[in-house]
């Protein structure tokens, strides 16, 4: 009898398991969308507000400064 319950036991670990895991895949996927739906709002946002994005506002060509040249 010990073989059965032994048997039962790691059918119901395994099965368990496998719950666990479609939960999570399905919790991650969910979270995914949700992240990628704010990321294009933000991105409609900034476009209707017709603003450069900050990584191409804070890259300018180094140039000397008047001090600089002179000395």
């Amino acid at each position: 009898m010990e073989g059965q319950d032994s048997g039962d036991t790691k059918q119901s670990t395994a099965d368990m398991t496998q719950f666990v895991q479609t939960l999570l895949q399905q919790m991650m996927g969910e979270r995914i969308n949700e992240l990628e739906q704010s990321i294009n709002d933000l991105r409609t946002e900034m476009g209707a507000e017709g603003s450069p994005s900050p990584l191409s506002t804070s890259k300018k060509p180094d140039e000397p400064k008047p001090d600089e040249g002179s000395a």
